[in-house]
């Protein structure tokens, strides 16, 4: 079954390759969305596709790549909506 991922990502997730990294993964879990930093030193992702390749995904993001401290992430399920054709990092 296919949905829709919301993710805040919070602590030390910017300047240690976070979106480039949730870029890698979703690219290899075959989910389409973006990443992309945000003014408060978090970093946002909306991702889409199946839900078990989501969860991956969410497991993934409680500790990111080497060198981020994930402090604190929430996250909200939502509808799919089938709204990207791949995975892009914003700025």
């Amino acid at each position: 079954m296919k949905s829709r991922l919301h993710v805040i990502v919070f602590g030390i997730v910017q300047g240690v390759f976070f979106r480039a990294n949730t870029k890698e993964q979703a690219d290899h879990l075959d989910i389409t969305g973006w990443v992309k930093n945000r003014t408060d030193g978090g970093v946002e992702i909306i991702a889409e596709g199946e839900k078990e390749k989501l969860e991956s995904l969410l497991e993934w993001t409680k500790y990111g790549p080497t060198g981020a401290r994930v402090t604190r992430h929430q996250f909200t399920w939502e509808d799919y909506k089938e709204e990207f054709d791949f995975f892009e990092i914003r700025r």
